[in-house]
């Protein structure tokens, strides 16, 4: 059997979270293993720099708040699918699933990922909906809470659409959970003038 192993070429098992971590990184392994202490430090920087360009692409879309126009709703509606369509790429769902599959061994990888995502952008659309709020656009005494009930809306969802991320979904199904998530928001919030 020794024999037989070493001559078969050594394969990292599918499993193996630095093999991994090294795919979604472009790099070799090797490469990898060069740059960092310990494994930890490892899943620190790949999920930091993950979670960054996640966030990069979610507050893009956010700045379609900035001047939503006439229609709220359709601002929003779009808002909200095009928040649902990034989160459903691989890239955003790479970090999710590295930190899942290690939160057990890492928990405070959590705290990594929430800091560079979700927290940053649920600060950063409860802005926009403070200002739509000063303009009497919406009714948000709160907007942080608004913020955290927008972002819930469309990600709880499309968690169990997409199976935690392992199933993808269609357009049409994004589209009628933007669509969903919108009508019961502005239900909470709007005002008369939004209608």
């Amino acid at each position: 059997m020794r024999g037989e192993r070493e001559d078969r070429p050594h394969r990292p098992r599918a499993d193996n979270a630095t093999c991994k971590i090294a795919k979604v990184a472009g790099a070799a392994e090797p490469t990898v293993y060069n740059h960092f202490d310990d494994k930890e430090t490892l899943f620190r920087h790949a999920l930091a720099a993950a979670g960054d360009a996640v966030l990069a692409e979610n507050l893009a879309v956010l700045e379609r708040l900035r001047d939503p126009g006439a229609d709220l709703r359709a601002t929003l509606e779009d808002v909200a699918y095009r928040l649902i369509r990034s989160c459903c790429t691989e890239r955003s769902r790479s970090p999710r699933r590295l930190t899942y599959g290690q939160v057990a061994q890492f928990p405070e990888l959590i705290d990594v990922v929430a800091s560079r995502t979700s927290d940053q952008l649920a600060d950063a659309l409860a802005d926009r909906l403070a200002r739509l709020a000063l303009a009497g656009r919406l009714r948000a005494s709160d907007p942080a809470t608004a913020a955290e009930q927008f972002l819930a809306l469309i990600t709880g969802p499309m968690e169990g659409r997409t199976r935690l991320g392992t199933r993808k979904v269609t357009a049409a199904e994004m589209r009628a959970v933007a669509t969903a998530a919108v009508g019961t928001f502005l239900r909470a919030y709007e005002t008369p003038e939004t209608h």
